[in-house]
């Protein structure tokens, strides 16, 4: 056999092997209905209570269009852009593939492609963007095989409504959606221009971007389709990709500390990994909202400020983990742990109440001493024969640690626990003054759990995930069987929460409404904290450096407490007034009310070291500066002055608040 003969005869035996390739792969293709079904990826749509959108992950969701629901003007700009001769070749183009290696050859690289849209489309679908002489050859006979299989305008259809723009949307009309704010069903040529301009390098030419390297993209592709006879010269010239409007970016900060939270717990609720999902949380915008805007306000210059706000069933309303997502994604309203201070002495008091002391019950403020630590009072004086009420009003250290002592620190340990604490609580005597760290979800449940009468509160935020066609995955289902106290207990540690913010430490955190919670501010003012509920509403509110190093005039009872009034004035303002079940008695008339209350001193904790032992006493280094706003604390507190403070009658009954 000649050479000329053996060439041909490899040439037909190729051809052949060709042909019977391109057969069987026609024959092994999916339909066109499970092509249009096929994901890119899991997509999950992330809404607000109220239904709004508040983030979309993995690609974008996006309606599918028929071929003639997309504008003419896409289509065109579509073909122009990246394969002129589609309506001409069988899936791959000689003539392309002969014009773009002379092209390269000429300028030494490769600087013209010549995959037609139906090779893109094989790409996009079946195989990878690896650069292989056997991939490519395989897009090659995947291309025939869709050519073979599907009408020129199904293929352009699924190209058009699966091939990826940047952004996280894949087809035109969630690029129209993401980049425009509207469907693809009525895109202007500027408009079709800038997305088929995104086909070649998505993330380089996208609007949101780099508007200037879209822009000069979008001219090149006007060019081309009038170069290509697509459009009209009139048409061109009146195009003008610089004056699209683009859709405004959505937001990143606040909300992403909760979306992240409450994501991450997908995996243990639902098994579904592939289809589109919507998932419906418990999140208040307008809550969300005021709560970044608390935090922001409120927060110390060079300190960091978190909040949880939960609803009576444990709904997370609203959650801010740090000033700015942008800039630190650390969520330090559930991944931080730090001490909790006087705060802390929820659970001391607790104890103390199952065990069987009341409010009423008398105290004596002393010296104590345990196992060689002495703990002090932040205003350096005792106060002798008190009740429980007042003690915990003004956050009497001596008076917690001997209640802590007779029932016991683990008892102190087990209450935290019970009550949500997920850390590990010290039973060191000086644990009762919050030397354990504790993270402030944990400690807002626990808040929570006493709003509710002692019925154990879980924080949630997924209400619901459902398909894209809406079948239900997962729906949320409140637990109200586990009670952590008696109802009795609870009704008392609310009435104690209760004095502490009309007549002691949390006095900052009124909001005209009744309003129990409590203050804490650690050794050296490196973390306040306050805590609180009022009309069914839970919020936690901690600030501090993230390095742990003091922040100068940090107290529970002034930033913290001051952001939760701010964040509670809107959280609360549409829902009705609630009483709590327990009316508020005075304290004991003769205690001085201490520093924190009236001249801005830490509440507990600041000396205590980090060893839990008591150092010499010391002055604070934020005395009031001259001019300050402190008040000049009542010569004495009288039930008249109560009566005003909470805006009761001579009945006890309270007045309208204005």
């Amino acid at each position: 056999m000649t050479t000329g003969k053996a060439i041909v005869v490899a040439g037909l035996l190729a051809l052949i092997a060709l042909v019977v390739a391109v057969f069987i792969a026609t024959a092994q293709l999916p339909n066109y209905q499970e092509l249009k079904s096929s994901p890119n990826g899991q997509m999950v749509r992330v809404h607000a209570a109220d239904g709004t959108v508040i983030v979309s992950l993995g690609p974008s969701y996006g309606q599918w269009l028929t071929y003639d629901q997309i504008p003419d003007v896409m289509r065109n700009a579509m073909i122009a852009v990246e394969d002129r001769r589609f309506e001409m070749h069988p899936g791959v183009d000689p003539v392309g593939m002969a014009r773009a290696a002379y092209v390269n050859v000429r300028t030494g690289h490769n600087v013209q492609g010549a995959s037609t849209i139906t090779q893109q489309l094989a790409r996009n679908i079946f195989l990878t963007n690896q650069r292989t002489f056997a991939r490519k050859f395989r897009e090659m006979i995947l291309a025939l095989a869709l050519e073979r299989k599907f009408s020129k305008h199904e293929i352009l259809e699924l190209y058009l409504n699966r091939v990826y723009f940047g952004g996280g949307a894949y087809g035109v009309d969630a690029a129209s959606r993401r980049f425009f704010g509207h469907s693809a069903n009525h895109l202007s040529l500027a408009e079709a221009a800038i997305i088929a301009g995104l086909v070649k390098a998505p993330s380089h030419y996208s609007p949101t971007a780099d508007a200037e390297a879209a822009i000069g993209r979008a001219k090149v592709v006007i060019s081309t389709m009038l170069d290509a006879g697509r459009v009209t010269q009139a048409e061109a010239a009146a195009a003008d990709p610089a004056g699209v409007t683009l859709a405004p970016e959505g937001s990143q900060n606040s909300v992403r500390y909760f979306t992240d939270w409450a994501l991450a717990q997908l995996d243990t609720l639902i098994d579904e990994t592939v289809q589109p999902i919507d998932v419906w949380t418990t999140l208040d915008l307008g809550m969300q909202h005021a709560a970044d805007a608390a935090i922001r306000a409120n927060a110390p210059a060079g300190a960091q400020g978190a909040l949880v706000s939960l609803d009576r069933d444990g709904a997370v309303r609203a959650m801010v983990g740090g000033k700015d997502y942008v800039s630190s994604i650390y969520n330090r309203a559930t991944q931080a742990v730090r001490q909790p201070g006087s705060a802390f002495k929820l659970f001391v008091y607790l104890a103390a109440l199952e065990a069987g002391h009341t409010p009423s019950d008398t105290i004596v403020d002393e010296p104590v001493t345990i196992n060689g630590w002495s703990p002090r009072n932040s205003s350096g004086r005792f106060s002798g024969a008190i009740d429980i009420r007042t003690a915990f009003a003004f956050s009497i250290n001596t008076v917690a640690t001997k209640l802590g002592a007779e029932v016991g620190f683990s008892t102190v340990a087990d209450m935290a626990r019970r009550f949500g604490i997920t850390t590990p609580v010290n039973t060191h005597p000086s644990m009762v003054l919050g030397t354990s760290d504790v993270r402030l979800i944990d400690m807002t449940r626990a808040f929570a759990s006493v709003a509710r009468k002692g019925v154990m509160v879980t924080p949630y935020a997924i209400l619901k995930v459902t398909t894209a066609d809406g079948e239900l995955l997962y729906q949320h289902k409140v637990d109200d069987s586990r009670v952590l106290v008696a109802p009795g207990v609870a009704a008392e540690m609310t009435d104690l929460l209760q004095t502490a913010v009309n007549t002691g430490t949390g006095r900052a955190a009124q909001i005209g409404r009744p309003v129990a919670g409590k203050t804490g501010t650690t050794s050296s003012n490196k973390d306040g904290w306050f805590l609180g509920f009022s009309s069914g509403i839970t919020t936690g509110v901690w600030m501090g450096r993230d390095d742990a190093k003091p922040v100068r005039g940090l107290q529970g009872g002034h930033a913290p407490a001051a952001a939760f009034h701010d964040f509670m004035m809107v959280a609360v303002a549409k829902r009705p007034v609630e009483q709590f079940d327990t009316q508020v008695t005075l304290p004991e008339w003769q205690l001085e009310p201490d520093d924190e209350a009236y001249f801005g001193h830490p509440d507990n904790g600041q000396m205590v070291d980090p060893d839990g032992m008591a150092p010499p006493s010391q002055q604070p280094d934020d005395q009031p500066p001259p001019g300050s706003d402190y008040e000049t604390p009542p010569d004495k507190l009288d039930q008249h002055w109560l009566d005003g403070v909470l805006g009761r009658d001579r009945s006890g009954q309270e007045r309208p608040r204005q």
